[in-house]
């Protein structure tokens, strides 16, 4: 692939208070440099189109989003998340979430000619409040700045050219 190997997404509705916390943290990362090789892109709940970005031969996908685990509000993760098929894939473009997306990518795959990524990675964050309402609560709009470092800590590791080897 001659393009970008690292795509950075950006998902969430920011009419869901904390449920904004990937669009925000991708507005955000756009004020640091990132490596060449890096594409970052707000989807938003644009799902549908979040599934076709994935098939365009990126070698590694960093989905950053709001993350219920169970964790105190404003708890950063870093995930490795499994494409497996869903069990009844449906195409929903007002509720496709990012479970839905990478349980969709092998059959999309398929249809499409698409290749996925090699690797995809979640950086979340534990919400206080998904309740209508534009703004993130108080720990997770602190925690941004924590998930920018960790986004751009992943894409200079990703970004690094792969090493050839030798037969010996």
């Amino acid at each position: 692939m001659s393009g970008p190997k690292v795509l950075v997404a950006g998902v969430g509705n920011i009419f869901l208070g904390d449920d904004g916390f990937g669009v925000e943290t991708v507005r955000r990362l756009a004020a640091h440099p990132v490596p060449d090789g890096v594409e970052v892109v707000d989807v938003g709940v644009r799902g549908v189109d979040l599934a076709y970005r994935l098939l365009d031969g990126y070698r590694t996908a960093v989905l950053v989003d709001a993350t219920c685990r169970g964790g105190a509000p404003g708890t950063v993760y870093l995930i490795e998340a499994a494409a497996e098929p869903l069990e009844a894939p449906l195409l929903d473009g007002h509720r496709m979430g990012p479970d839905a997306v990478l349980g969709l990518l092998a059959t999309l795959a398929a249809g499409t000619g698409g290749e996925p990524p090699g690797r995809v990675l979640v950086v979340g964050c534990e919400p206080a409040s998904l309740e209508e309402g534009i703004g993130l609560s108080a720990p997770v709009a602190a925690a941004v700045e924590e998930a920018v470092q960790v986004v751009l800590r992943v894409v200079d590791e990703a970004a690094q050219p792969e090493k050839e080897t030798t037969p010996c």
